[in-house]
């Protein structure tokens, strides 16, 4: 298995779960009479970051993640969305950049250094194939199964396959 398949795969089966999830979630407020920014302003727990937070941080550590294996510009995106619908145009502008990573930008991925920011005034230096699995993946994997864990406390009805996108 190529490096790009072992990442961009993984990131994309995850991603496009979320979108769906997030289809299931409008739907269900709808059904429900529930007003959306319940939805996506709630937390597993009162200190933990809100559904919507969730999503655009999956977002970013599977963005920033290939551009920085890559050593591609990493993209910025700001913060501003604040329903379903924008919520999913994220997802798929996520997925859209995703795509456009072609298997050889990631050759010798797994053994380059890759520095990324721990916090506002540190980085650190990992070569790829750590940056991957012991940064982005479980980043990312936290991000996506918490808004799982979030719309599924809350009453939408999905499960472990709607998470891994095989419902």
């Amino acid at each position: 298995m190529s490096f790009h398949d072992a990442s961009v795969s993984a990131f994309l089966q995850i991603l496009n779960s979320l979108s769906d999830i997030l289809t299931k979630a409008e739907a269900h407020c709808k059904a429900k009479n529930i007003q959306p920014d319940v939805l996506l302003g709630a937390r597993l727990y009162p200190d933990m970051l809100p559904l919507s937070r969730q999503v655009q941080l999956a977002c970013d550590f599977a963005a920033k993640g290939c551009a920085r294996l890559t050593h591609s510009e990493v993209p910025s995106t700001p913060d501003t969305e604040k329903t379903f619908d924008e919520l999913k145009q994220r997802l798929a502008r996520t997925i859209d950049y995703l795509k456009t990573f072609k298997p050889a930008q990631f050759d010798g991925a797994d053994s380059r250094e890759v520095t990324f920011p721990i916090g506002p005034d540190k980085t650190m230096t990992l070569k790829g194939q750590q940056f991957l699995s012991h940064f982005a993946f479980p980043n990312f994997y936290f991000h996506a199964a918490t808004a799982h864990g979030i719309l599924r406390h809350n009453g939408v009805e999905i499960g472990k396959r709607d998470f891994l996108g095989v419902s």
